[in-house]
């Protein structure tokens, strides 16, 4: 009988229930390591970081600059740095929807019995999906600069803060579509409300137009919108290689979605696990 209770044993009993800050760093790292690995293995993952944003660039560059600014290289200042806002919360969506595929896969049924942080299997695919949000970034400003003639007033130091402080408000603002991705049912059903949720953000910002021309309703909510923060910022440090008070704002405003959607996924995941 002893034996036969030693075999039935709960595998997780005797291991550890605290992890480490030290530990908890080298467990994220090793998961998005395994996260960069799938990318490379499922290069079809990278198309929203790669093709679309030559396309988009090309495209509402040469269908609205006319029309908004008279010229594409007189819209250029507006809508290259806009689409790299636009570009890098578009690659968000696709974490939550990874996520759920993963967690439906049992992909994260083997972290039951393993002593490590909870938290590291959702932020190591995020610390990895910063590359997608880099490539993104720096393809829109490079497909500007060499196909439209944009000329960044920042100059290189300007566009390479620009690119971080995309990645640092695509990082934040994904755990929005993670906690998405903890408490959907399918995959499909998290990119559906990922998407609900990323549309009126991007395009009822100061992304494309500027905000003046807009209704009044409208033009309140677009300047209050986390976004069209963002997108001043990486304007004022693209155009002007200038930190304003709308990056302030903006990460303040990031700051403030990882202290909700960080803690709500945690929670959610763990009781999935």
């Amino acid at each position: 009988m002893t034996a036969l209770t030693a075999a039935l044993r709960d595998p997780a009993e005797g291991l550890s229930t605290h992890v480490g800050l030290r530990d908890t760093y080298h467990q994220t790292m090793t998961l998005a390591w395994r996260a960069t690995m799938k990318m490379r293995r499922n290069f079809e993952q990278m198309f929203d970081v790669t093709i679309q944003p030559l396309l988009f660039t090309a495209m509402f560059a040469g269908i609205f600059g006319g029309a908004i600014a008279g010229s594409v290289g007189g819209y250029n200042p507006i809508i290259i740095p806009g689409l790299v806002g636009q570009t890098v919360l578009t690659a968000c969506v696709a974490t939550g929807v990874q996520l759920r595929e993963d967690m439906d896969k049992g992909v994260f049924d083997r972290f039951k019995v393993l002593p490590i942080s909870r938290i590291a299997p959702l932020a190591g695919p995020m610390v990895a999906d910063m590359l997608r949000y880099a490539i993104a970034s720096t393809l829109t400003f490079l497909t500007g600069i060499i196909a439209l003639g944009y000329r960044p007033g920042g100059g290189v130091l300007g566009v390479l803060g620009a690119i971080v402080f995309g990645i640092i408000a695509g990082w934040s603002l994904a755990w929005i579509f993670t906690w998405f991705g903890t408490i959907g049912r399918s995959a499909q059903g998290v990119q559906a409300i990922s998407l609900m949720v990323m549309f009126p953000l991007t395009f009822l910002s100061n992304a494309f137009v500027p905000t003046k021309t807009m209704p009044g309703w409208l033009e309140a909510f677009a300047n209050v919108n986390p976004v069209s923060h963002v997108i001043s910022a990486i304007r004022d440090l693209a155009n002007n290689g200038h930190v304003g008070a709308d990056a302030g704002w903006a990460l303040l405003g990031c700051a403030v979605v990882v202290a909700i959607f960080a803690p709500l996924s945690v929670r959610s995941f763990t009781r999935k696990m």
